[in-house]
């Protein structure tokens, strides 16, 4: 568990931020500038707060009225840098070892072995850095950061480095590490296709301040804080769970509390858990059922809310069985409709246009 709150000032900017981060992984979302990394380096000890206090499991790491700041190498946290940070002379045995004998054998609560077995590095053993691809760094340092048997796993954009094949090699790794090691984690990103993958908790941040703390579905779906989950990136956020694959016509079936939907064929087996994302600005609405048309998803719903947004757009989001719902159209198409709150309506969204990544698999 972290708790933090804190203040700095670095020349013209200025942080405020005050947030507690439980089990899981909590993303710091926002764009550049706003203060991610500086939250995390005030947790880790590399920067300090003007005044404030933070505490990670329940131990005191710094505390401007009772005089608390504990120095960095002695906070027991992992990070987990975006370069990945290997000692270059060394194997990536001798890399993982240096975190390992960094605690006392009595003190450890990562096994070598498991760590070893859920990053897949067992054939890396011997290489040094030199001979890796840059996904099998950033895998190796996390481990190194994990047998040093962290209260809490820091990683600031961690894949930023990485090209698309190699972030789509690391991300269920990570997506592993707080189930398997019972370590929270804090997990700094732009990336709202990481954010979808892993985050259990979300803190969006802008100017320096925590804006908005909750569950990820909760504040990527809602309308009033698209300025910080991105214009384009806008829409609701479902969870659901794979039902069946049509292989015939490379289908996958997934089943939620509004109905099913249908997307392009997914390589996850029934029964798994996903988190859905359906862009605002790929949903069409009627107000009667549609007939032959060749839209495969159509879901029943009432209208919860119509909100003017920026450039003659209205926000419309539907209540289908439970899901929130979320469609952009024109203000020429809401003078035609009228809806109104408590109105029946259909959502429409065509397969094709949910992309691989915005489904993210949440077993």
């Amino acid at each position: 568990m972290l708790e933090l709150s804190v203040r700095r000032r670095q020349g013209a900017f200025h942080l405020d931020v005050e947030l507690a981060a439980g089990p899981g992984i909590t993303a710091l979302f926002g764009p550049s500038g706003s203060g991610k990394t500086s939250v995390v380096n005030l947790v880790a000890g590399l920067a300090r707060p003007d005044c404030g206090r933070i505490a990670v499991d329940g131990r005191v790491l710094f505390d401007s009225k009772a005089g608390i700041d504990v120095p960095p190498e002695k906070r027991r946290l992992g990070y987990v840098f975006q370069d990945g940070r290997l000692f270059p002379h060394l194997s990536v045995r001798a890399n993982l070892a240096f975190g390992w004998n960094r605690v006392p054998a009595a003190e450890r609560s990562v096994d070598f072995a498991a760590v070893v077995e859920v990053l897949g590095i067992g054939h890396l053993l011997g290489r040094r850095p030199a001979g890796l691809s840059g996904g099998e760094k950033q895998r190796v340092a996390i481990g190194r950061a994990l047998l040093a048997s962290p209260r809490i796993l820091l990683m600031d954009e961690p894949l930023a480095a990485l090209d698309s094949a190699r972030k789509a090699e690391v991300l269920p790794f990570i997506a592993d590490l707080a189930r398997r090691f019972a370590i929270p984690i804090l997990y700094v990103s732009h990336a709202m296709d990481e954010v979808l993958r892993l985050a259990d908790t979300l803190v969006l941040m802008e100017n320096g301040r925590a804006a908005a703390v909750g569950s990820t579905e909760d504040l990527l779906s809602r309308t009033d804080l698209r300025h910080l989950t991105g214009h384009g990136e806008a829409g609701a956020v479902v969870r659901a769970t794979v039902s069946h694959h049509d292989d015939a016509y490379g289908i996958t079936a997934l089943t939620f509390p509004g109905g099913s939907f249908l997307v392009g064929r997914l390589d996850l087996p029934a029964g798994a858990s996903v988190r859905l994302r359906i862009r605002a600005r790929d949903v069409a609405l009627a107000i009667e059922p549609p007939g032959r048309v060749s839209v495969r998803n159509i879901l029943a719903g009432r209208v919860v809310a119509v909100t003017p947004a920026a450039g003659h757009a209205v926000d419309v989001t539907l209540d289908c069985g439970g899901a929130v719902i979320w469609s952009q159209i024109t203000a020429l198409a809401q003078a035609q409709l009228r809806l109104a709150p408590g109105m029946r309506a259909y959502a429409l969204l065509k397969a094709v246009t949910v992309a691989r990544g915005d489904v993210a698999d949440r077993r």
